[in-house]
């Protein structure tokens, strides 16, 4: 049973982060919309940080295994490589897309060295790292500089799709990536 309202009161902190904010979303909000007294939520976590920092690992697990188990359903390794994009665009599409949690947190706690800036700093690395080998994959000549271009257009498009209801943002972004990954930069 504890084991379940932990992770009821991360499910309900994390979604009210995501859409109100971390600083505009208090305790006593998170009580109330999980229904979880305030000594349970205490005796999960000492301090609301500690809350946020589960809900950001958790968020960041799920969202890394979606993606992953989603751009490998495409046959080929470009494909995967160019279906980032597509996947990105379908989870904005979705009614619970506030942008990029991990942009939105960073901006609240941008202190480099709080725990949970630096937690944002390593999912945005982790996905890197994905685009790097998917890059690897589809034979790129420079993966790395590659995987850091997707991000800067993936992340790009996500802010353009939250701030200004851009609903093309990934579809341009992904023209611009197709133009950086001209023949010459693909080893075939």
């Amino acid at each position: 049973m504890a084991k379940q309202s932990r992770e009821h009161l991360v499910n309900v902190s994390l979604q009210l982060f995501h859409q109100y904010g971390f600083h505009a979303t208090g305790i006593d909000k998170i009580l109330a919309e999980s229904g979880v007294a305030k000594n349970t939520l205490y005796r999960h976590f000492r301090s609301k940080d500690e809350l946020i920092l589960a809900g950001l690992r958790k968020h960041d697990e799920n969202f890394r295994n979606w993606l992953m188990r989603e751009v490998d359903r495409y046959e080929s390794p470009i494909e995967r490589l160019f279906a980032v994009f597509d996947m990105y665009e379908q989870w904005s599409r979705s009614p619970v897309f506030f942008g990029c949690i991990f942009i939105n947190a960073s901006a609240e706690f941008s202190d480099p060295y709080s725990p949970i800036h630096a937690l944002c700093a390593e999912h945005k690395r982790l996905v890197k790292i994905y685009l790097r080998d998917l890059a690897i994959a589809a034979d790129v000549v420079d993966p790395d500089n590659l995987a850091v271009q997707w991000m800067i257009l993936l992340d790009g498009a996500t802010t353009s799709t939250q701030v200004t209801n851009n609903s093309l943002a990934f579809q341009q972004a992904k023209a611009v990536a197709k133009n950086l990954l001209e023949p010459i930069n693909v080893i075939a």
